[in-house]
């Protein structure tokens, strides 16, 4: 069977070897997922500045569907996708403007629960260290599980194994 290589972004495997993956690299198929994959982490500016230059393409606004697809040379954003994508520009913006005038971060952003955490942490490491000593570890009620182990195996009982009367010493 021999190795095989699979392609995250055209979610398929092929037998792995120079010349498949050379061909399938430089495939038209791998390009366009590739670049869909990477579209999705486009700076929203940059991607309403593009949709802006592209005409409307005719064919998705009267279909609803184009067999170009994410290839196509014409816009397939409506007027309100255009101008959710301009507010949404606009936000991020002014929530740069924002951190560079050193203003507090509005709540809700990665920075502002970074923040939070570090100061949780350093009060709580701080408060415990002079306070009290960590509890020990303590497994859960009903952990490990039981398991039943064949007889010769089990641990003796409290008090050691009975002994049977005809062996016992008298």
């Amino acid at each position: 069977m021999g190795k095989r290589y699979f392609c995250d972004y055209c979610d398929r495997s092929f037998q792995d070897n120079l010349h498949n993956r050379k061909k399938h690299l430089n495939g038209v198929q791998h390009l366009r997922a590739k670049r869909v994959w990477y579209d999705l982490f486009r700076d929203a500016a940059a991607i309403l500045q593009e949709e802006q230059t592209k005409k409307p393409c005719r064919k998705f606004l009267q279909t609803g569907q184009c067999d170009f697809g994410s290839n196509c040379r014409f816009s397939h954003m409506t007027e309100q996708d255009l101008e959710k994508l301009s507010a949404q520009v606009q936000r991020e913006k002014r929530l740069k403007e924002l951190q560079r005038e050193g203003a507090d971060i509005p709540p809700g952003t990665i920075e502002d629960w970074l923040d939070k955490r570090a100061q949780r942490l350093s009060t709580a490491q701080s408060s415990s260290s002079l306070l009290e000593k960590p509890a020990p570890f303590q497994y859960p009620l009903g952990w490990p599980p039981v398991q039943e182990l064949p007889p010769s195996l089990q641990a003796p009982p409290p008090g050691g194994w009975p002994v049977p009367p005809n062996l016992q010493w008298g």
